[in-house]
């Protein structure tokens, strides 16, 4: 069967629990029609770079699908009837990613930066001291 890689986006307002709940009901369409879900992830709540039927925010999940093209035509068609969904991106790949996406990489790498406290390990300057690479200013008034 072909693999693919679908994303939706689903409205701000909707609480996370409701996003898995609606996952799981579109992945229980692939399966009830001969396919198969290797991989769900939820990429949390992030900001659109434009905005979507009036919502700036969207809560994005990533599934990975090993099913007929009638199976994702049908889920497409449910995402499509949704008031929930926003958006929906579906496309035909050679072979499915082991492991997390790149989306997921990047957020734990941000958590790993972020561990680091609140400027980092760099040591805190005093601006008032004197740096040696400018002249120093006359303050007799010459």
């Amino acid at each position: 069967m072909p693999l693919y890689e679908c994303v939706f986006l689903a409205r701000q307002e909707v609480s996370a629990p409701q996003v898995e709940t609606l996952t799981d009901e579109m992945s229980a369409i692939i399966t009830s029609n001969g396919g198969s879900v290797a991989k769900k992830e939820y990429w949390g709540l992030r900001n659109l770079a434009y905005r979507i039927k009036k919502n700036r925010k969207a809560h994005y999940v990533l599934m990975n699908l090993d099913a007929p093209p009638a199976a994702v035509k049908e889920m497409e068609r449910q995402m499509g009837l949704n008031e929930d969904v926003l958006r929906t991106l579906t496309i035909r790949v050679d072979e499915l990613e082991e492991g997390p996406s790149a989306m997921m990489q990047a957020k734990s790498g941000r958590d790993e930066r972020e561990g680091r406290g609140e400027r980092g390990d760099r040591p805190r300057r005093d601006f008032r001291e004197d740096r040696g690479d400018r002249p120093r200013r006359n303050e007799g008034g010459e």
